[in-house]
């Protein structure tokens, strides 16, 4: 890569941040405009602008995703392996989406022992539940439930909905079968680049954390499973 390489992706990073905090911006208005109508009890509003706020929030994680992927691979993200107490990581994430989730008439819950501990980056982890939920809130019926736990010596946490599930065609390839790009759904497979990352930098030895994707769990439908040492 030469110089003018270099320097077009970091103009690249900085458009990019500075469009994030416009749509930050952009976004603290539509909530408090769904706050001000959920007061007033306009729940016809209210039920217009979820799915606005969720878009937004969307593609604000997906601006948040690629910044850190940048820092990854300029090697200047500043990754902080620390004990994080694991039910309060995830209450704090689901925190973010329960008004989205609220607004839709979907039901969240979380099964996750309050003494349960881990070593992992917090604000990465936290990324990756943010990307699973969203999806989550996309395929579910009417039912989100995030369950946490330690599992043969890794921390797996899951993230299950009720509702149809995977195609067939993602589970056989797995994670690596969402990561091409698809003009007709466009999807671009970034967040599940971006979980395998975080997964990836995870390590205790010759383990390394994973992600994957199957159906089941408690309600029948799809399962996000990550999985780190």
């Amino acid at each position: 890569m030469d110089a003018e390489d270099v320097d077009f992706s970091d103009f690249i990073a900085s458009s990019i941040h500075d469009i994030k905090n416009s749509l930050n911006v952009q976004l603290g208005s539509l909530e408090m405009l769904a706050d001000r109508c959920r007061q007033s009890g306009d729940t016809a509003i209210v039920e217009r602008l979820a799915p606005m706020i969720y878009e937004a929030n969307r593609m604000n994680g997906n601006l948040i995703q690629i910044l850190s992927l940048y820092k990854l691979g300029k090697s200047i993200y500043p990754i902080d392996f620390s004990d994080q107490t694991v039910r309060e990581v995830i209450e704090e994430v689901l925190l973010q989406s329960q008004s989205i989730m609220d607004a839709k008439g979907i039901g969240l819950s979380l099964d996750c022992a309050d003494d349960c501990h881990w070593y992992f980056d917090r604000d990465l982890v936290a990324g990756v539940l943010i990307n699973a939920l969203n999806n989550a809130y996309h395929y579910t019926d009417d039912k989100i439930r995030v369950v946490a736990a330690i599992v043969g010596g890794f921390l797996e946490i899951r993230v299950e909905d009720n509702g149809a599930g995977y195609p067939e065609s993602f589970l056989q390839a797995n994670v690596s079968a969402a990561k091409g790009i698809s003009f007709v759904s466009g999807s671009t497979g970034l967040g599940f680049y971006f979980s395998s990352r975080v997964a990836g930098l995870h390590r205790n030895g010759d383990r390394r954390g994973s992600v994957h994707i199957e159906n089941g769990g408690a309600y029948g439908g799809g399962c996000f499973v990550l999985r780190l040492p």
